[in-house]
């Protein structure tokens, strides 16, 4: 390992691996919360077994941001349909006092904060190896396979790869981020031995990276491509039916993969501790929109009461919709994306080259030996309204000048939003009945009011103006 590469793991390593004082904290907690998890369930007379999973359990969590994962594995007998609220109610009563948020991955969690400190109280079927009802299932056994696999070392390793990913924002499984999870990131480190060798892995890669540390594929590698079609494959030593890379987004795979290849060349500490974005002043902002060139277009509409992971979905669901409806009609667009402060306030963002375009475009009929079809079009485009110029043959095929049923762009939002939402261009229906009824379109500077009054909105078009990972900065 080149000496600067050791130096800052070695800097990094001392600061995530958790105090003595702080390992009897957590540890204290969790008996404490797992205890009342139990007490709980007994009391609304619900069978389970309780017990501390996730990177606590598994002794690979960073100094400073402990999550206790408390699983409660409830009879298969239970109905699907119930084992959500089970959990959620027993969960509540053991952490009644805590600030509570609803989860969901497949189906409903209670995210809660105690003593500071980070609670997920998670249902999963008491099932055997490979006799999964739910996703959840699995975890119990992923944590007694890495107690078994990760050496000491190891998870110090896992623990420098967490805090990079962290470092660099790609970390997390939930949608919001569709980044790396925390057992996915124990399984590169097992299998590639250490957290340098698993950036080289992947950030010098040049085609598809398959994993298999259990070789539930060995000599059958060939239904591997069948089976799974991401980038990153990650065959679950415990479900050879299961990718578990298949949350991580294409996008940011490969922002890890620029990453670490940045890093591997000049290793910086700022991969792991990036510096706190200082929000443009609202006349720095109003003058980098007046004067970037492009127009930016902003759909901002209150939120509704629903789980992040269920918002973030419908999100991402409806900003594509939109893109697409944006880019059908002509617009060219430079980016996109979607935000929410998850409380009264969701926008979706498009930069285009320019918010108009000329009101008339070509449009190229059939070939002049295409009879039929020729026929049609001179029917069509003969008399219509929104004929400019022609028909006229050129190039050997008919064609005709038309007006565009829309050049403006925020008109266009407009008018598909105040119709039905945007649902018949593919907005999420639950997110269609709040865009029809209360949403508003700002271009450029417009923005200035709700940059002004949201903070973290403030620091999030601060970033993306830049457009530039933080990490770049010195390089």
């Amino acid at each position: 390992m080149p000496s600067g590469i050791d130096k800052v793991c070695k800097s990094v390593l001392k600061r995530v691996t958790p105090t003595k004082q702080e390992r009897s904290r957590i540890e204290a907690l969790s008996k404490k919360l797992e205890r009342k998890v139990v007490s709980a369930a007994k009391s609304a007379k619900i069978k389970v077994r309780v017990r501390v999973e996730g990177s606590v359990a598994k002794d690979t969590w960073l100094s400073g941001e402990p999550d206790i994962d408390i699983f409660m594995r409830v009879p298969t007998s239970t109905p699907r349909n119930s084992l959500g609220d089970i959990s959620l109610s027993a969960a509540r009563k053991a952490t009644k006092g805590s600030k509570q948020v609803e989860r969901f991955a497949e189906h409903p969690y209670l995210e809660a904060f105690v003593e500071e400190t980070r609670v997920n109280i998670v249902p999963c079927y008491d099932t055997k190896t490979g006799e999964w009802q739910s996703a959840t299932d699995r975890t119990p056994f992923h944590t007694d396979y890495m107690r078994k696999h990760l050496s000491l070392k190891m998870r110090g390793e896992v623990r420098l790869l967490k805090k990079f990913l962290k470092g660099i924002g790609v970390y997390g499984a939930e949608i919001k981020t569709g980044g790396f999870s925390g057992y996915l990131c124990e399984l590169l480190v097992l299998h590639y031995g250490s957290f340098v060798r698993t950036l080289e892995a992947l950030g010098r890669h040049r085609q598809r990276i398959v994993v298999d540390i259990e070789g539930h594929y060995r000599k059958r590698e060939s239904e591997i491509a069948l089976l799974f079609n991401e980038p990153l494959v990650i065959i679950d030593p415990e479900d050879r039916g299961r990718n578990v890379a298949s949350a991580v987004k294409a996008q940011i795979f490969d922002t890890f993969v620029a990453a670490a290849q940045v890093f591997l060349r000049a290793p910086d500490l700022k991969f792991f501790y990036p510096p706190a974005t200082v929000p443009l002043s609202s006349r720095e902002v109003e003058q980098r929109l007046a004067e970037r060139g492009s127009d930016i277009l902003f759909v901002t509409f209150n939120t509704m009461k629903s789980v992040p992971d269920v918002l973030w979905g419908q999100l991402y669901k409806s900003q594509r919709s939109l893109r697409k409806l944006v880019q059908l009609n002509d617009f060219r667009l430079l980016r996109d994306t979607a935000w929410s402060n998850e409380k009264n306030l969701n926008m979706f963002i498009f930069e285009l080259e320019r918010q108009t375009i000329s009101p008339v475009k070509k449009h190229l009929g059939p070939p002049l030996d295409k009879e039929n079809e020729c026929q049609r079009f001179l029917k069509k485009h003969g008399t219509g309204s929104r004929t400019v110029c022609g028909p006229y043959v050129e190039d050997g095929r008919w064609v005709v000048l038309v007006k565009r049923e829309f050049s403006d762009a925020a008109e266009l939002l407009r008018s598909r939003l105040s119709k039905d939402g945007g649902r018949n261009a593919g907005v999420a229906k639950q997110f269609s009945h709040v865009l029809k009824k209360g949403s508003r379109i700002l271009v450029n500077q417009e923005i200035h009011e709700v940059y002004k009054e949201d903070r973290e909105f403030a620091k999030f078009l601060t970033v993306f103006l830049s457009g530039r990972p933080n990490w770049l900065e010195t390089h």
